[in-house]
């Protein structure tokens, strides 16, 4: 069987008379070239893009870092010479291009810068993939983020309170707007107040309001975060830090749907779902008398459970590229990808702050990485020699290295199993089971 050649497809931006001429040639050897205007590139797919670049790009450069950002295929600027004497055209080009070429074409150098160009596309995936299509908040491919979008399926559409429960940084909001966001309350608000950031003197005041003159300072009516959330949903964030007199008075309004103001003898009916998280052992806060048992059983009717990083197999590449392409537009720095080292050792690390630390190491990367790729240093991690494990049986180390065999090529290859399986030399069937075997997915 006989490969069919890929497809390459070029998009020539604002082309000038040498671009005009070079493009027949290209043509001739394979190209599919279009052209496009700078304002109706982004409506164009293509692998590898050759702009034009003027003064007037470095003045408003917004709409070419958009443009690149966003394309997801590699970028080659054209400039005359008088472009190269300007300030800062160097930085520019270096930050945002794969390549550049002056004028006038070298054309058997273009040829090469493209072919290369068009490798680096292809080995990364780009020219398909668009920042965009990344909809889901709750973004991943592992079995515990599969099971975690399929059971908040089957519990949004329901009336009944949820607790979600897991380890900080684990998306337990995240969680909390896809239920919203998925039930019949979705138009409504969504109030999400987090128990341990709210001064203790004050809580009371924020959850049920409170009326003119109830207290010192309290010059006019404010309504307070339940009252706020009628009709929608209230996620009350870390309710293992409520203190006891505030989880008597929740108590009271989940059983009677009412509150009153603080100061006001009026109760006030509220529509709310209610929707819980904690990172604390509620069990045993009850024990120790910290937090009230009736609540505990109103707060927890449906649970859902948020797993750290460290066991969602195959994320950390998806993840860690999305906060690339978030945190690039807060950095004013083009998305890079990572370096094997740093994929290498993002596998290894624990991630103790599980999603919210990757994101922040991601956000660091971004700013500290010298290169087009941000390597292990740049995210804070060491490199991928690690530590040697403890000594074991001999079936011991050849458990270990399975398991990191098969942790270290869904690093790689989490988007296609086949591949994943050639690479370790075993069939797909027998992939399957060793992930089965070892709890992977």
């Amino acid at each position: 069987m006989i490969d069919t050649p890929a497809v390459r497809r070029l998009l020539v931006v604002d082309p000038c008379e040498d671009c005009h001429r070079l493009l027949p040639g290209l043509r001739d050897i394979g190209w599919d070239v279009d052209s496009s205007t700078l304002e109706n590139a982004a409506d164009c797919t293509c692998d590898v893009g050759l702009l034009r670049l003027q003064p007037f790009h470095l003045e408003r450069p917004e709409a070419v870092k958009e443009l690149i950002s966003r394309s997801g295929a590699e970028w080659i600027a054209v400039l005359n010479q008088e472009m190269l004497r300007l300030q800062n055209v160097g930085d520019f080009v270096c930050e945002w291009f794969f390549d550049f070429h002056t004028l006038p074409f070298d054309v058997s150098r273009v040829q090469v810068t493209l072919g290369r160009a068009f490798g680096m596309a292809r080995l990364r995936g780009k020219g398909t993939i668009h920042i965009d299509q990344l909809e889901d908040e709750l973004l991943g491919i592992s079995k515990p983020i599969r099971e975690l979008r399929k059971l908040l399926s089957k519990l949004a559409p329901t009336e009944s309170p949820v607790l979600i429960r897991g380890e900080s940084g684990t998306g337990k909001e995240l969680v909390a707007r896809t239920l919203h966001r998925q039930s019949q309350r979705h138009s409504k608000p969504f109030v999400a107040i987090n128990c341990g950031a709210i001064p203790e003197h004050l809580i009371q005041s924020e959850l049920f309001g409170h009326e003119k003159g109830a207290f010192t300072g309290a010059h006019q009516r404010k309504v307070g975060r339940i009252e706020a959330a009628n009709g929608g949903t209230l996620f009350l964030d870390e309710i293992g830090d409520l203190p006891l007199e505030l989880q008597a008075n929740l108590l009271r309004f989940l059983q009677e749907k009412h509150i009153e103001r603080v100061g006001g003898n009026q109760p006030i009916a509220v529509d709310v779902r209610v929707l819980a998280a904690t990172h604390v052992d509620l069990e045993s806060a009850i024990e120790a008398k910290r937090f009230r048992e009736d609540l505990y059983y109103r707060l927890n009717v449906l649970q859902v459970i948020t797993a750290p990083l460290r066991e969602r197999h195959g994320d950390l590449p998806m993840l860690a590229n999305h906060f690339s392409h978030f945190y690039s537009q807060e950095t004013g720095r083009r998305p890079r990808t990572f370096s094997e080292d740093a994929l290498v050792a993002m596998g290894k690390h624990d991630w103790p702050g599980n999603v919210r630390e990757l994101a922040n190491r991601v956000r660091r990367g971004l700013v500290l990485a010298e290169g087009r790729q941000i390597e292990a240093r740049d995210l804070g991690l060491i490199s991928h020699q690690a530590v040697a494990p403890p000594m074991g049986t001999l079936e011991d180390y050849k458990t270990r290295a399975e398991r990191q065999a098969l942790c270290d090529v869904l690093i790689r290859h989490s988007d296609n199993l086949s591949i994943a399986a050639k690479v370790l030399g075993i069939s797909r069937p027998t992939f399957y089971r060793l992930l089965h075997k070892h709890q992977i997915r």
